[in-house]
């Protein structure tokens, strides 16, 4: 059973640490409340030093471009930081070709965040959610919540920092960055990406290149 956290305990811890409510309450609740465990949590993923810098403009950073062996698959990534100090460090390129690489690895995403999904693409899902046969007939607040769960579950499915990261599946790609603004001092960002498969949309093309690429980042 999860542990009910108070709106005013994340809102004291988030005051503690800068992360972001949702971030505090999953910590809060992993920590079954005690908040010395729940900020050395956030800590750990980097997250306490990443809020506070959130709002930072990134007007630095790079384009980074990953092709998978065989040139079938090809991602571009622009990812952003506050200087070029930072652009060039081996931490910040290492960052950008791992999301380069992840995106490769990712069919299904399409967007950066779920901030970036369009309004008219989360109406469509939400239509196509709410027309499902197996909750007609129930009542209307159990709808809401089965909507809203599912509506959730699809986003984060689509959202790029939302995914596990390959090389580590106990992270998110979010957590990762997070990780990176904690050790690089500054404001990082995943501004656009672009994903290009050979032959996408012919009707004879069957390989999951997809796959390959996550084969070759777990070995």
């Amino acid at each position: 059973m999860t542990l009910e956290i108070s709106a005013q305990d994340v809102k004291e811890l988030r005051g503690k640490t800068g992360a972001g409510m949702m971030d505090c309450k999953k910590a809060l609740q992993d920590s079954a409340g005690n908040f010395e465990k729940a900020i050395e949590t956030l800590r750990q993923k980097g997250l306490a030093a990443a809020g506070k810098k959130a709002g930072r403009v990134t007007a630095e950073g790079l384009i980074e471009s990953y092709i998978h062996a065989g040139s079938k698959i090809g991602v571009l990534v622009e990812i952003n930081c506050e200087t070029d100090f930072v652009a060039r460090r081996t931490e910040f390129q290492q960052l950008a070709k791992n999301v380069a690489m992840q995106i490769a690895a990712s069919p299904n995403v399409e967007y950066v965040s779920i901030d970036c999904i369009p309004k008219h693409v989360q109406a469509k899902e939400k239509h196509i959610e709410s027309s499902k046969d197996d909750i007609q007939g129930k009542p209307e607040e159990v709808k809401d919540k089965i909507v809203t769960g599912r509506l959730r579950k699809r986003f984060s499915e689509l959202s790029l920092v939302d995914q596990n990261f390959i090389k580590d599946p106990s992270i998110t790609v979010q957590d990762l960055i997070n990780k990176n603004i904690s050790i690089l001092g500054e404001n990082i960002q995943i501004r656009r990406f672009s994903r290009f498969l050979l032959g996408e949309g012919v009707d004879n093309h069957t390989t999951d290149f997809a796959e390959e690429v996550t084969s070759m980042l777990k070995s």
